[in-house]
């Protein structure tokens, strides 16, 4: 049995009362950086368990009952995502409140590199990423049951402003660059369109799960940041690799991309584009407030590893590259860094 941040006995018991008795089995997942997350055995049934961190957390944050309630909306459409089985809200049996899902079988691969497959593998994973998130982002909130999921407009200035609150009310070391990126991306903040999705918040490798055997996403999973949003700011999200090195949260930049048989990064927005032909391309700013936006959180990481509530072990030297990111964030928005805006001719 692992080490868990609850007693497995409250767990087992609970269990036993909801499905019937069963030998209980745990094992806590690494990876995750907000959410502690487990497999669980109960008898005959595999699951996932997903929980607050214990102790006091931000307003909104660690959204598991959000999570929840995207899952369900979701489940048996064209995004494929581990069935929802049960949301338990009171924090006194485990400390938080959590839930449990069906356990989905696949690979996770945390190195935007793909190591260990062969070039026509990662592309058919890149372009399965990119696939799926275009079907996400032609739903219809209303239709499945999360048109009251968010609020759809002026989903740029909100988000903006709630991170760069979450910045300013951190204890963390200075990070000037930050701060620039905050205001170029103040300056340059595009007026809103219209344009309104499902969007996950998270959308990167690390939170999509891989056939065992075939290159494709077979579900996606950490919805935590989930909302009605701009379908770029995922967009934007997910292209962050081509903009980061290895050291820096496994990026692909500098890479002989060709080589691996990883897209362009104008190939993988147009592959998107196909399943989402009413989003418009990205520009420099929806890339730059992605880095913005994972600088802010690494420097939550961070935070919370200081405060020993991190959900990995890894946390305190995640939360060094906060900088990296900010940094990385300037680059593109000043335009140090190539950006494939030419090659982007889809309507």
């Amino acid at each position: 049995m692992t080490e868990a941040d609850f007693e497995p006995g409250a767990l087992h018991g609970f269990l036993d009362g909801n499905f019937g008795t069963g030998a209980l089995s745990l094992e806590r997942i690494s990876g995750g950086q907000s959410n502690p997350t487990y497999f669980v055995t109960h008898g005959g049934a595999r699951m996932v368990l997903r929980k607050k961190p214990n102790g006091a957390t931000l307003r909104g944050a660690h959204a598991v009952d959000r999570e929840y309630r995207v899952l369900g909306a979701l489940h048996g459409g064209p995004v494929p995502v581990p069935r929802p089985i049960l949301f338990h809200e009171d924090d006194a049996l485990l400390g938080a409140p959590f839930y449990l899902m069906q356990r989905v079988e696949g690979r996770v691969f945390h190195d935007c590199a793909l190591p260990g497959l062969s070039p026509p593998e990662r592309e058919a994973i890149y372009l399965s990423m990119a696939e799926t998130l275009g079907r996400l982002h032609t739903l219809r909130p209303e239709e499945v049951g999360l048109g009251d999921y968010g609020r759809p407009g002026g989903y740029f200035e909100r988000q903006l402003a709630r991170w760069a609150g979450q910045w300013q009310a951190s204890d963390s070391e200075p990070i000037p660059a930050l701060d620039d990126l905050i205001e170029w991306l103040e300056a340059n903040r595009p007026g809103d369109d219209g344009q309104s999705a499902i969007a996950h918040g998270d959308f990167r490798l690390g939170n999509m799960l891989i056939h065992p055997t075939e290159p494709r996403v077979v579900a996606v999973l950490d919805w935590e940041l989930s909302t009605l949003g701009h379908p770029l700011a995922d967009l934007g999200f997910c292209c962050m690799p081509w903009h980061t090195d290895p050291a820096e949260y496994a990026g692909i930049r500098g890479l002989d991309r060709g080589a691996l048989g990883i897209p362009t990064e104008a190939a993988f927005i147009a592959r998107y584009a196909e399943s989402a032909p009413h989003v418009p391309p990205p520009t420099r700013f929806h890339v730059a407030f992605a880095l913005f936006r994972f600088a802010v959180i690494f420097v939550g990481i961070a935070e919370r590893a200081r405060a020993g509530s991190a959900a990995s072990a890894e946390a305190a030297s995640l939360g060094t590259l906060a900088p990296r990111f900010a940094m990385r964030g300037l680059d593109v928005a000043q335009g140090r860094q190539e950006f494939p805006a030419s090659e982007l001719r889809f309507t």
